[in-house]
Formats: structure tokens, C-alpha cells, sequence
């Protein structure tokens, strides 16, 4: 019988090796899985086939499974291919793939970009996972040693039910996930990190740059703000004065003035920054909404001179337009007059262009009247 059974599997690997061109259904029903997670920018694949507890004649191998001919613990040896020693396959037929479109940390250890095939090598207390440069080999019958990229111990765990093995992302956070190989009542889980997101990102930025994206002044507004939320200045500063200035692509509007401001000011050239702000503000392009926008956001910041200001500028280059008045009031309110701020308030409710709008004036009004700030 064993015999009988080395020399179907030789015919069934033979069938794939050479029947290339001839779509069949899986050997055993093992039918093809594939999962794939992104974290941040780099992506992850586990591609696999997934047999099931029921075996292909229906007998149920419910906790017939772990330490068995099925997934047999530690090293074995299968009796084919040049594999004297063999881990599990961590599922059926042709290898289990792990791909990873850039380094990546496993259980904190270094996992260059690639594709590896997936074994596992496991005991009741503590599993072992291989990633092998090896990914092109059917099961585990042709594994060696030599050719392992990596290997990190996890403990096992308990699972929920799962009739057909898989993998599946268990956890994810922008920097790392945790996928886990579930079956039957197991899981054996190991954890993806990528500490360097921000370079990955940045790399890609600047590829994305030098194609056709690069010449919309707005993708170079976006990777600067990206590049100044990351605390990376010199990036931030020099992505901002290509949408401003660079030739063919760089235009001088509010959006990319206000940038260069804040790319500049993070730089620390505050006079710089103070000027190119300066010069959006009374740039055409910029609008009675932005210029409020601006000068709330400095208020919550606890700028209150600088929000203070802004909004009177408003006032003198769009007078009597929504949301000038609301901004009026804020202006009063943070300075204590609060009786000029009702007076605005009153105009900016007659101005009010919707429900929303007209609640959140009238609450400010009840403020003010009761002689309290409105901000």
C-alpha cells in the first residue's frame, strides 16, 4: 500500500510538472488559497493549498490531525524526493509562498524582500517557522536546510473551528500584522513588522515624482505635507518649492504658498515663512473660507494674535462676505469685547447659508449674551 502510494504521488507530481498547459481540479480537493495583507505601503501574500479535517474518502480526522502522517510534528522523513528531514508543509500539494514586496521584520528578525516557501515545524509546546529561498519545490519533499532564510520560534494556541486550513491576518496596525495558519482547533501565529514606513513611503513618493504624477503642483503640495507631518524637513521644504516654482509644474496659489509657509517655518525661517504666507493671503486665488480656516486653526493652536490678525485681513479684503463676520466675532470674543463680538455674530447669523450653520451662530450668540467667550 505504501508503495502504491509513492508511486500515485510520483504520477501526480508528474501530471503538474508536465501537463502545463491543462487545467485540472486540485489533487486531493486541496483547492488553491491565497491571502494578502498591506502594512502601510509594503505588501504581504501567503499563497497555499487548503486541505481539509475531512479527508478526500470522508473519514474525520478531528484531533487526528497535529503529530501525525496529516502535519507531523518536527522533522520527518516522507520516504521521496532528496529530504532526508522534512518540516511540514504548512498545507498540501506544491509549496505554501510567503511574499513580502519589501524587508520586513518576522518575530523581529530580518526578512529580506521576496518570495519563500512556507514550513512549519512544530511540537506540542512550541512551532518553529521556516522561510525557505526555496519556493518553487512540491511540499517538503525536495527541503534543504542550507537554502532557509530564516527561521523564528511561536507558541501555538488555541483556534476556533476551522474545517479547511488557512491563514489569516489575525491583527493590524500601520506597522505591523500578525498572520496566523488556522486549523482544526490550532493556530500558530507569527507577527510582520515594518519599522521603517516612513522611508518606504518617502521611496515611494519619489518615485511616484519622477513619472506623470509629477507634474500636478498638487502631488508635490500632498508629499510635502506628508514629508512635514513625518518630521522630515529638508524633504518637506524642498517638495514645496517644486510646486511653487519648479518650471512646467510649480504654480504660486494659496495651497502652494501656504505649504512653502509652513515648510519654511519648520525650517526655521520664520521671516521667510511669515512673508510667503503674507503672499498668500493676498494671493487671487485665496478664498474668505480659507483665509477663516487658517485663522481658527491658529486659535485652537493657541496662536490668538496671529488668529486675531488673520481674520480682521479678511474682513478688509472680503467685506461682508460669509464666513468674514463669523470670523469677526471669533476675533472680538478672543480679544473680551464681547459686545462687538454679538454685533458680528448677529450679522454672520442673517449670512448663514444652512441649519447647521445657524445653530452653531445662535449657540455662540447665547454665549456672548450671557458674557462669555464664544470661542
Amino acid at each position: 500500500m505504501r508503495k502504491l502510494g509513492y508511486i500515485t504521488l510520483f504520477a501526480m507530481i508528474a501530471i503538474n510538472a508536465f501537463g502545463q498547459g491543462i487545467t485540472t481540479p486540485p489533487n486531493g480537493d486541496n483547492q488553491k488559497s491565497s491571502v494578502t495583507q498591506y502594512i502601510g505601503p509594503v505588501k504581504v501574500t501567503v499563497d497555499y493549498n487548503s486541505p481539509d479535517v475531512h479527508a478526500p474518502n470522508g473519514d474525520d480526522r478531528h484531533g487526528k490531525i497535529y503529530g501525525t502522517d496529516v502535519a507531523h510534528y518536527g522533522l520527518k522523513d516522507l520516504g521521496f524526493g532528496t529530504c532526508k528531514a522534512c518540516p511540514w508543509r504548512a498545507g498540501a500539494n506544491e509549496n505554501t509562498v510567503f511574499t513580502t514586496s519589501h524587508d520586513v521584520l518576522i518575530e523581529g528578525q530580518k526578512l529580506p524582500a521576496g518570495s519563500y516557501g512556507l514550513f512549519l515545524m512544530g511540537d506540542p509546546a512550541e512551532w518553529t517557522v521556516i522561510f525557505s529561498k526555496n519556493s518553487t519545490s512540491w511540499g517538503s519533499f525536495f527541503y534543504d536546510p542550507s537554502e532557509d532564510a530564516l527561521r523564528v520560534k511561536v507558541k501555538p494556541s488555541k483556534a476556533e473551528y476551522n474545517e479547511w486550513l488557512t491563514f489569516e491576518f489575525t491583527d493590524r496596525k500601520p506597522d505591523k500584522a500578525t498572520v496566523a495558519m488556522k486549523w482544526e482547533d490550532l493556530q500558530v501565529p507569527f507577527t510582520i513588522s515594518v519599522p521603517n514606513i516612513p522611508d518606504i513611503y518617502m521611496s515611494e513618493i519619489r518615485n511616484d515624482l519622477r513619472s506623470a504624477k509629477g507634474f500636478q503642483w498638487q502631488n508635490w503640495v500632498a508629499a510635502s505635507r506628508y514629508a512635514l507631518d513625518n518630521k522630515r524637513f529638508d524633504d518637506a521644504l524642498e517638495f514645496a518649492q517644486a510646486g511653487v516654482a519648479r518650471t512646467f509644474i510649480g504654480q504660486e496659489n494659496y495651497q502652494t504658498l501656504t505649504m512653502l509657509a509652513e515648510a519654511q517655518d519648520a525650517k526655521g525661517m520664520t521671516a521667510e515663512g511669515k512673508a510667503t504666507r503674507d503672499k498668500a493671503f493676498s494671493h487671487a486665488t485665496a478664498t474668505p473660507v480659507q483665509l477663516h480656516q487658517y485663522a481658527r486653526q491658529q486659535l485652537q493652536n493657541g496662536n490668538k494674535a496671529e488668529a486675531i490678525r488673520v481674520w480682521e485681513l479678511n474682513a478688509k479684503r472680503f467685506p461682508n462676505v460669509w464666513p468674514v463676520n463669523v470670523g469677526l466675532m471669533r476675533a472680538n470674543s478672543a480679544a473680551g469685547k464681547y459686545k462687538d463680538a454679538l454685533k458680528y455674530a448677529k450679522l454672520a447669523l442673517a449670512q448663514a447659508p444652512d441649519e447647521l450653520n445657524k445653530k452653531s451662530i445662535t449657540a455662540s450668540i447665547a454665549k456672548l449674551e450671557a458674557g462669555k467667550d464664544a470661542n
